[in-house]
C-alpha cells in the first residue's frame, strides 16, 4: 500500500462517520478525530476560530443546530500525504436541517489539513466554504 493509501483508508472512513454525527447532533468524533494540540484552525463556512479549545467549542455549538441528516456524500478532488503532514480537498454533498428548519440540500467544498499524532492521524485544521454559483 502506498503512503497515501495508507492515510486515505483508514482516515476517510473515520471522516465521513465524524461528519454525518456531527450534523446530526453529536460533535463526539469529530472531536474525537481532531488535535487538541495547537496549532489547530477552522476557516468554516459559519465560524472562524484559531486553537484546540476554540474548534471544540464550536464543533459543539454546531452540533446544537444540525439535525435531520437525510444524505452525505464527500467527493475527493485531490489528496496527499507525506511523512506525518497529509491534506484532502473536496466538496461535501448533504441534506440536513438547520436550527428545526426544512432539510435543505448544501454543498460545501473543504480542505482539511491532518498530522499525525502518536501514529493516529488527527485534523489540525478544516476551511470550508460554499463553492461559486458559476
Amino acid at each position: 500500500m502506498s503512503e497515501l493509501d495508507d492515510f486515505l483508508t483508514p482516515t476517510l472512513a473515520r471522516q465521513l462517520e465524524a461528519e454525518q454525527a456531527l450534523i446530526n447532533g453529536d460533535p463526539g468524533p469529530r472531536l474525537a478525530m481532531w488535535s487538541t494540540q495547537d496549532p489547530v484552525t477552522v476557516l468554516g463556512a459559519m465560524k472562524d476560530v484559531i486553537g484546540a479549545e476554540e474548534a471544540a467549542e464550536v464543533f459543539r455549538w454546531l452540533a446544537t443546530r444540525f439535525s435531520d441528516l437525510t444524505d452525505y456524500r464527500f467527493e475527493l478532488v485531490a489528496a496527499g500525504a507525506s511523512g506525518d503532514l497529509a491534506y484532502t480537498v473536496g466538496y461535501e454533498h448533504m441534506s440536513f436541517s438547520m436550527d428545526g428548519a426544512p432539510v435543505e440540500p448544501w454543498t460545501l467544498r473543504v480542505t482539511h489539513v491532518y498530522r499525525r499524532e502518536g501514529g493516529e492521524w488527527k485534523t489540525v485544521h478544516r476551511h470550508a466554504d460554499a463553492p461559486p454559483v458559476d
